[in-house]
């Protein structure tokens, strides 16, 4: 949850929010050494500081249109409880109208709904119309240029249309917009390597990959990406440096743990260790809501693009779960 955190605001703003609360911590231990109303004015204004550079350091990281409902719902709440600070027999009161507005302003600003642009190209992705949901996301951008979440959704509409060098340029220009945002620059990587492991661009597919790894190697996708690399390069001891046992533990849904038991068990196959590829084996045979899953997405009109990267592995996995024998893994690392 930590490096979650650190990864959401950033390094320097990460960095900048445990100094405050450093300064701040310390200053008021030593006002408590220190007799008199004096101490006690000082570590309030301490306190005071410790709040608005907190909410300073927050509201850096957010949208314009996130800032100002973030100010509409948080303003008027600090200011109570600076009240409530300063004036010790109103505290209560002024506390509990704190409490209160932020109830009241969670309702009236909280509910951010997406731009209509967005349901506009949702509706008509799911009819395959992707010009018409592009479109949608065109208007959208002209409007706000700077909004790196805009430029990921084209670029995956773009993918899913086979627009990929279209789609590599949205993913360069979210790296260019998140420069100081660990989260958009992972995610613009991410879209990148997929873009490159679809036309066989192995060496830039793994170089983005590693870079997001880089930007965070806690998120089990980067590491999962990367492992996927190695399983198409035939490079089985890196595939295992990243496809880890414990990256299985983190990995939430079933279907994601039926590939990687697959790629595990394929490396050892490749490097000729029966004993742990039947080990996988017998993971992979507890991921059968996973193949159960992979099997629902492939038959969507919009998993051309899935069906293409992943077909051919889910279409292994259910073989292998159906004989439970390790003859058709051999036969395919023989063949690769």
């Amino acid at each position: 949850m930590l490096n979650q955190f650190r990864n959401y605001l950033g390094p320097n703003r990460f960095n900048a929010l445990i100094l405050l609360l450093i300064i701040s911590g310390v200053g008021s231990i030593i006002f408590t050494l220190v007799p008199g109303e004096g101490a006690v004015a000082a570590q309030t204004l301490l306190l005071l500081f410790f709040i608005l550079g907190t909410a300073v350091i927050f509201g850096s990281r957010l949208s314009v249109d996130q800032r100002w409902r973030a100010l509409a719902i948080a303003a008027p709440a600090v200011g109570l409880v600076i009240l409530a600070i300063l004036y010790e027999q109103l505290r209560l009161i002024f506390l509990g109208g704190a409490v209160g507005w932020l109830a009241v302003g969670m309702l009236t600003f909280g509910r951010a709904r997406a731009p209509m642009q967005y349901q506009q190209a949702i509706k008509a992705m799911r009819k395959s119309r992707y010009k018409e949901a592009v479109d949608a996301m065109n208007e959208l951008i002209k409007a706000e240029p700077n909004e790196p979440n805009h430029y990921r959704f084209r670029a995956n509409l773009l993918t899913l249309w086979g627009k990929l060098d279209r789609a590599r340029r949205d993913y360069q220009t979210m790296l260019t917009l998140g420069q100081d945002q660990p989260n958009v620059l992972t995610e613009a990587y991410d879209g990148l390597s997929g873009l490159e492991m679809q036309v066989g661009r192995w060496d830039a597919a793994l170089d983005a990959a590693q870079k997001a790894y880089e930007l965070m190697p806690d998120a089990w996708v980067t590491a999962y990406n990367l492992g996927l690399i190695y399983d198409r390069i035939e490079q089985p001891p890196d595939a295992l440096m990243y496809l880890t046992p414990d990256l299985l533990r983190q990995v939430p849904e079933s279907r994601h743990r039926l590939l990687i038991a697959l790629y595990r068990a394929r490396a050892f196959g490749r490097q000729g260790d029966l004993t742990q590829a039947q080990d996988e084996l017998v993971r992979l045979q507890k991921e059968r809501k996973g193949l159960k899953d992979w099997e629902r997405i492939m038959e969507s009109d919009q998993a051309e693009m899935l069906r293409i990267s992943f077909a051919d592995d889910v279409q292994l996995a259910a073989e292998l779960m159906a004989d439970h024998s390790l003859d058709r893994l051999l036969v395919g690392t023989e063949a690769s």
